[in-house]
């Protein structure tokens, strides 16, 4: 069993915003694996997926994001989920629009989902996919508000190439690892 965690915040306010594109990746992944409509469970929206022979939980707190891991850690410990089953995909300002990067555990970069999820386990041992949402254009712009921002339209082309490809990444990682998604999926 494992469990994918997409990161984002609740609502229509924040619904197609950079900082949300956690979110988009398991929305992609519920739809090709036919997924029913998700339950709320662990304060967070949770749905069961067959991929390949593997059952897969996937999450999306609603806590909003800076208190993402309280959702994740309630989920892990009630599913006994080791943390090598446990894929979280955020996204990443250092990145390029549209980049990948897999890791098999790390710092939270400054990604406050990410460091509460690392505070709630306790751990940093646990594999993540990071999606590039780029730097703002225009230097004077706050960190927050661009992460807050919603797609520009000249964007929308290759952000949908980098969803789908993130979700490739995610079946490559439940049906062969996390070496394997690294290897075929990152740079």
């Amino acid at each position: 069993m494992k469990m994918v965690v997409g990161l984002g915040n609740p609502g229509v306010r924040y619904a197609e915003t950079r900082h949300n594109v956690g979110f988009l990746v398991v929305d992609q992944l519920a739809d090709r694996h036919g997924v029913a409509r998700p339950r709320c469970q662990f304060r967070a929206l949770l749905a069961e997926a067959r991929i390949g022979s593997e059952t897969v939980w996937l999450l999306q707190p609603q806590t909003y994001m800076n208190l993402s891991g309280e959702a994740v850690a309630a989920a892990v410990r009630f599913y006994r989920i080791d943390l090598v089953d446990l894929l979280v995909v955020c996204d990443d300002l250092n990145l390029p629009l549209g980049r990948l990067r897999f890791r098999r555990k790390g710092s939270d970069g400054g990604h406050k989902g990410l460091r509460s999820i690392i505070t709630c386990l306790g751990t940093e041992e646990f594999p993540r996919l990071r999606l590039g949402i780029g730097r703002p254009e225009d230097p004077s712009m706050e960190a927050v508000d661009y992460v807050l921002s919603r797609f520009r339209d000249d964007e929308i082309e290759v952000l949908n190439q980098a969803l789908g490809r993130a979700a490739d990444g995610v079946e490559k990682w439940v049906q062969e690892g996390i070496e394997a998604a690294m290897n075929q999926f990152n740079g």
